[in-house]
């Protein structure tokens, strides 16, 4: 069940990453926007891992994806600062965001291994899904050079953090 919401939810995220009316996909602003939304969402899940959690290896992890999508957020808001570019709201940031509001109320009714296995089952889905939407949409459509590269650097990033929270996960079964 938990597993089935989580990627209901994720799976919108590569529904609206593709969007058939725009071929060329969404532009640079509207990138900025997925990808800061994407990111904070993520520290507020760590935030709430940390809350619920006294699992170490949880624990870890959750203070990892909090301190590195910080940091890829400060870098992506110094961007568009330069830039001079609005970061545009859209369907797909607005989707991103009612999503992990679901997602973080269901996991706030969950305690201790119960918590940390869908937590960890959420970071899973959502890295894979922010990766694979990254990898076919966001990267692709971005214009911007420095913006791309940003991206290029996160999609990195995201994919090692991916890996971790399978380890993770496996090691608490």
């Amino acid at each position: 069940m938990i597993k089935k919401a989580a990627l209901f939810g994720i799976a919108s995220l590569l529904v609206l990453a593709a969007p058939a009316q725009a071929a060329e996909g969404p532009s640079d602003p509207e990138i900025a926007h997925i990808a800061y939304t994407a990111g904070t969402i993520d520290i507020s899940a760590a935030r709430q891992a940390l809350k619920k959690s006294g699992n170490k290896a949880v624990r870890a992890f959750a203070e990892e994806m909090a301190r590195d999508h910080q940091a890829v957020n400060e870098k992506a808001l110094a961007l568009v600062k330069t830039l001079k570019v609005t970061p545009a709201d859209n369907a797909i940031s607005a989707s991103l965001s009612r999503d992990a509001a679901a997602t973080e109320e269901r996991l706030a009714g969950l305690e201790g291994a119960a918590f940390d296995r869908a937590y960890l089952q959420n970071e899973v889905a959502y890295h894979k899904a922010v990766n694979g939407a990254l990898e076919s949409t966001l990267i692709p459509s971005a214009d911007n050079g420095d913006l791309k590269a940003l991206l290029e650097t996160g999609l990195t990033l995201f994919r090692e953090h991916q890996a971790h929270a399978e380890h993770v996960l496996a090691e608490l079964k």
